[in-house]
Protein backbone atom coordinates (compact mmCIF):
# COMPACT_ATOMS: atom_id res chain seq x y z
CA UNK A 1 0.00 0.00 0.00
CA UNK A 2 1.17 3.49 -0.77
CA UNK A 3 2.39 5.43 2.46
CA UNK A 4 2.18 8.75 3.89
CA UNK A 5 5.70 9.93 2.36
CA UNK A 6 5.06 8.81 -1.12
CA UNK A 7 0.90 10.43 -0.89
CA UNK A 8 3.34 13.96 0.18
CA UNK A 9 6.27 13.49 -2.18
CA UNK A 10 3.57 13.74 -4.81
CA UNK A 11 1.17 16.06 -3.91
CA UNK A 12 3.53 18.49 -2.83
CA UNK A 13 4.68 19.50 -6.39
CA UNK A 14 1.10 18.69 -7.33
CA UNK A 15 -0.32 21.05 -4.74
CA UNK A 16 2.69 24.46 -5.54
CA UNK A 17 3.83 23.74 -8.78
CA UNK A 18 6.96 23.53 -7.66
CA UNK A 19 9.63 20.23 -7.60
CA UNK A 20 10.34 18.82 -4.65
CA UNK A 21 14.55 19.31 -4.99
CA UNK A 22 13.40 23.39 -5.24
CA UNK A 23 11.96 23.53 -1.86
CA UNK A 24 14.41 24.44 0.93
CA UNK A 25 15.45 23.92 4.45
CA UNK A 26 13.03 26.77 6.03
CA UNK A 27 9.58 27.90 5.00
CA UNK A 28 7.76 30.89 4.99
CA UNK A 29 3.80 30.06 5.30
CA UNK A 30 1.30 32.86 4.25
CA UNK A 31 -2.18 32.99 3.36
CA UNK A 32 -1.11 36.42 1.33
CA UNK A 33 -0.36 36.92 -2.07
CA UNK A 34 1.35 39.94 -1.51
CA UNK A 35 3.81 38.57 0.96
CA UNK A 36 4.84 35.51 -2.50
CA UNK A 37 5.33 37.92 -4.51
CA UNK A 38 6.89 40.70 -2.73
CA UNK A 39 9.12 37.81 -1.82
CA UNK A 40 9.74 36.46 -5.12
CA UNK A 41 10.40 40.36 -6.52
CA UNK A 42 12.86 40.52 -3.69
CA UNK A 43 15.36 38.20 -4.19
CA UNK A 44 14.28 37.87 -8.33
CA UNK A 45 12.96 34.41 -8.37
CA UNK A 46 10.50 32.41 -10.01
CA UNK A 47 6.79 31.64 -8.52
CA UNK A 48 5.74 28.43 -9.49
CA UNK A 49 1.96 27.28 -9.01
CA UNK A 50 -0.13 30.46 -10.23
CA UNK A 51 -2.49 27.84 -11.68
CA UNK A 52 -2.28 25.00 -8.48
CA UNK A 53 -4.26 25.96 -5.22
CA UNK A 54 -0.98 26.61 -3.57
CA UNK A 55 2.18 29.08 -4.51
CA UNK A 56 5.66 28.82 -4.00
CA UNK A 57 8.61 30.48 -4.85
CA UNK A 58 12.40 29.32 -3.03
CA UNK A 59 15.55 32.27 -3.33
CA UNK A 60 19.22 31.15 -3.51
CA UNK A 61 19.83 31.30 0.07
CA UNK A 62 17.67 28.23 0.01
CA UNK A 63 14.17 29.76 1.73
CA UNK A 64 10.95 29.04 1.03
CA UNK A 65 8.05 30.69 0.97
CA UNK A 66 4.02 29.15 0.43
CA UNK A 67 0.98 30.77 -0.35
CA UNK A 68 -1.15 27.70 1.31
CA UNK A 69 -4.31 29.56 1.78
CA UNK A 70 -7.07 30.03 3.87
CA UNK A 71 -8.34 28.12 6.76
CA UNK A 72 -7.68 24.89 9.16
CA UNK A 73 -7.91 22.72 6.52
CA UNK A 74 -5.24 23.93 4.25
CA UNK A 75 -2.90 24.88 7.14
CA UNK A 76 -3.15 21.20 7.62
CA UNK A 77 -2.62 20.11 4.34
CA UNK A 78 0.22 22.24 3.59
CA UNK A 79 1.84 20.77 7.18
CA UNK A 80 0.82 17.32 5.99
CA UNK A 81 2.68 17.85 2.47
CA UNK A 82 6.22 19.38 3.76
CA UNK A 83 6.70 16.20 5.81
CA UNK A 84 7.76 15.59 1.95
CA UNK A 85 10.70 17.98 2.36
CA UNK A 86 11.22 17.18 6.43
CA UNK A 87 11.73 21.27 6.55
CA UNK A 88 14.33 21.93 9.58
CA UNK A 89 11.89 24.98 10.31
CA UNK A 90 8.32 26.47 9.51
CA UNK A 91 7.41 30.29 10.51
CA UNK A 92 3.58 30.87 9.76
CA UNK A 93 3.30 34.90 8.93
CA UNK A 94 -0.16 35.45 9.65
CA UNK A 95 -3.22 37.97 10.22
CA UNK A 96 -4.80 37.99 13.51
CA UNK A 97 -8.03 39.68 15.08
CA UNK A 98 -6.64 41.42 18.73
CA UNK A 99 -9.01 40.72 21.22
CA UNK A 100 -7.34 42.80 24.18
CA UNK A 101 -6.68 46.40 24.22
CA UNK A 102 -3.04 46.20 24.67
CA UNK A 103 -3.37 44.61 21.00
CA UNK A 104 -3.74 47.28 18.77
CA UNK A 105 -3.77 47.48 15.15
CA UNK A 106 0.30 46.78 13.92
CA UNK A 107 1.23 44.90 16.39
CA UNK A 108 3.12 41.75 16.29
CA UNK A 109 1.89 38.35 18.27
CA UNK A 110 4.00 35.43 19.20
CA UNK A 111 1.43 32.97 20.35
CA UNK A 112 2.74 30.98 23.41
CA UNK A 113 -0.14 28.55 22.32
CA UNK A 114 -3.35 28.52 20.66
CA UNK A 115 -6.67 26.94 21.53
CA UNK A 116 -8.09 24.20 19.39
CA UNK A 117 -11.36 25.62 18.34
CA UNK A 118 -11.06 24.36 14.56
CA UNK A 119 -11.61 20.49 15.09
CA UNK A 120 -9.25 20.47 12.58
CA UNK A 121 -6.66 19.41 14.41
CA UNK A 122 -8.70 16.53 16.10
CA UNK A 123 -7.55 14.28 13.41
CA UNK A 124 -4.40 14.47 14.48
CA UNK A 125 -4.06 14.26 18.07
CA UNK A 126 -6.56 13.99 21.48
CA UNK A 127 -8.18 17.29 22.73
CA UNK A 128 -5.66 17.00 25.20
CA UNK A 129 -2.58 17.70 23.63
CA UNK A 130 -1.54 21.28 23.55
CA UNK A 131 -1.34 23.07 20.24
CA UNK A 132 2.78 24.67 21.18
CA UNK A 133 5.40 26.15 18.60
CA UNK A 134 8.48 25.09 18.93
CA UNK A 135 10.30 26.87 21.47
CA UNK A 136 13.78 27.40 18.97
CA UNK A 137 11.41 29.11 16.72
CA UNK A 138 9.46 31.68 18.75
CA UNK A 139 13.15 32.36 20.82
CA UNK A 140 14.64 33.47 17.86
CA UNK A 141 12.18 35.37 16.22
CA UNK A 142 11.85 37.16 19.07
CA UNK A 143 15.56 38.21 19.32
CA UNK A 144 14.82 39.54 15.93
CA UNK A 145 11.88 42.14 16.37
CA UNK A 146 13.47 43.00 19.50
CA UNK A 147 17.01 44.06 17.48
CA UNK A 148 14.81 45.79 14.83
CA UNK A 149 12.98 47.78 17.53
CA UNK A 150 9.96 46.44 17.49
CA UNK A 151 7.53 45.46 20.45
CA UNK A 152 5.32 42.01 20.35
CA UNK A 153 2.85 40.58 22.48
CA UNK A 154 3.06 37.21 23.74
CA UNK A 155 -0.18 34.98 24.84
CA UNK A 156 -2.49 32.41 23.68
CA UNK A 157 -4.28 32.65 20.02
CA UNK A 158 -7.91 31.00 19.45
CA UNK A 159 -8.08 29.46 16.24
CA UNK A 160 -11.78 28.58 15.02
CA UNK A 161 -13.13 27.78 11.48
CA UNK A 162 -15.95 30.12 11.67
CA UNK A 163 -15.02 33.13 9.12
CA UNK A 164 -18.45 34.96 9.56
CA UNK A 165 -18.72 34.83 13.38
CA UNK A 166 -18.62 38.94 14.48
CA UNK A 167 -22.23 39.28 14.97
CA UNK A 168 -22.21 36.16 17.22
CA UNK A 169 -22.74 38.05 20.53
CA UNK A 170 -22.73 34.48 22.76
CA UNK A 171 -19.49 33.93 20.76
CA UNK A 172 -18.06 37.22 21.77
CA UNK A 173 -18.47 36.75 25.09
CA UNK A 174 -16.90 33.43 24.89
CA UNK A 175 -14.14 34.46 23.75
CA UNK A 176 -13.71 37.17 26.22
CA UNK A 177 -14.37 34.62 29.09
CA UNK A 178 -11.45 32.84 27.36
CA UNK A 179 -8.85 35.54 27.17
CA UNK A 180 -7.15 34.72 24.71
CA UNK A 181 -4.91 37.71 23.05
CA UNK A 182 -5.78 37.13 19.81
CA UNK A 183 -8.01 35.52 16.56
CA UNK A 184 -7.33 33.39 14.14
CA UNK A 185 -8.16 30.26 11.36
CA UNK A 186 -4.82 28.72 11.33
CA UNK A 187 -2.65 28.57 14.24
CA UNK A 188 -3.49 25.80 16.03
CA UNK A 189 -3.28 23.63 13.34
CA UNK A 190 -0.13 24.63 11.62
CA UNK A 191 1.32 23.89 15.60
CA UNK A 192 -0.51 20.76 15.46
CA UNK A 193 -0.06 19.21 12.64
CA UNK A 194 3.83 20.42 12.75
CA UNK A 195 3.95 18.72 16.22
CA UNK A 196 2.29 15.16 14.66
CA UNK A 197 4.85 15.21 11.68
CA UNK A 198 8.01 16.39 13.59
CA UNK A 199 8.36 19.80 12.44
CA UNK A 200 9.67 22.85 14.09
CA UNK A 201 7.58 25.27 13.32
CA UNK A 202 6.31 28.63 14.65
CA UNK A 203 3.99 32.21 13.93
CA UNK A 204 4.72 35.37 13.45
CA UNK A 205 0.86 37.23 13.62
CA UNK A 206 0.32 40.97 12.33
CA UNK A 207 -2.45 42.12 14.59
CA UNK A 208 -5.12 43.35 11.24
CA UNK A 209 -8.10 44.33 13.21
CA UNK A 210 -10.08 44.76 16.85
CA UNK A 211 -13.27 42.49 16.28
CA UNK A 212 -14.30 43.50 19.52
CA UNK A 213 -14.19 46.73 19.57
CA UNK A 214 -17.21 49.72 18.23
CA UNK A 215 -16.11 49.66 13.79
CA UNK A 216 -13.24 47.25 15.04
CA UNK A 217 -14.36 45.02 12.46
CA UNK A 218 -12.38 44.25 9.59
CA UNK A 219 -12.71 45.57 5.69
CA UNK A 220 -10.94 45.92 2.45
CA UNK A 221 -9.93 49.69 3.15
CA UNK A 222 -8.68 48.85 6.30
CA UNK A 223 -6.82 45.80 5.59
CA UNK A 224 -5.95 47.43 2.21
CA UNK A 225 -4.50 49.53 5.11
CA UNK A 226 -2.80 47.61 7.06
CA UNK A 227 -0.88 46.30 4.32
CA UNK A 228 0.27 49.04 3.22
CA UNK A 229 1.94 49.96 6.40
CA UNK A 230 3.13 46.97 7.96
CA UNK A 231 3.50 43.77 5.80
CA UNK A 232 6.82 44.65 4.62
CA UNK A 233 7.96 44.74 8.51
CA UNK A 234 6.02 41.28 8.88
CA UNK A 235 7.80 40.10 5.45
CA UNK A 236 10.85 41.11 6.68
CA UNK A 237 11.03 40.05 10.09
CA UNK A 238 10.32 36.52 8.66
CA UNK A 239 12.93 36.49 6.07
CA UNK A 240 15.61 37.38 8.41
CA UNK A 241 14.46 35.32 10.41
CA UNK A 242 14.38 31.78 9.12
CA UNK A 243 17.66 32.79 6.94
CA UNK A 244 19.62 32.89 9.87
CA UNK A 245 17.99 30.43 12.36
CA UNK A 246 20.10 27.71 11.24
CA UNK A 247 23.82 29.39 11.40
CA UNK A 248 22.88 31.44 14.57
CA UNK A 249 19.55 30.10 16.79
CA UNK A 250 20.36 27.85 19.69
CA UNK A 251 20.54 23.70 19.17
CA UNK A 252 17.77 21.99 20.93
CA UNK A 253 16.93 18.40 20.78
CA UNK A 254 14.09 16.99 21.19
CA UNK A 255 12.59 13.77 22.54
CA UNK A 256 9.82 11.67 21.22
CA UNK A 257 8.23 9.51 23.60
Amino acid sequence: MIDKLDIAKNWLPRYTGMPLDEFGDYILLTNFHYYLYTFAERFNCEVYGEDRPMQAATNSQGLTIVNFGMGSANAATIMDLLSARAPQGVLFLGKCGGLKHSTEIGHFILPIAAVRGEGTSNDYFPPEVPALPSFKVHKFVSQKIVEHGHEYRSGVVYTTNRRVWEHDQPFLERLKRMTCIAIDMETATLFIVGHHNQISHGALLLVSDVPLAADGVKTEESDQLVTEQWADIHLGLGIESMMEIGDKGEQIRHFIY
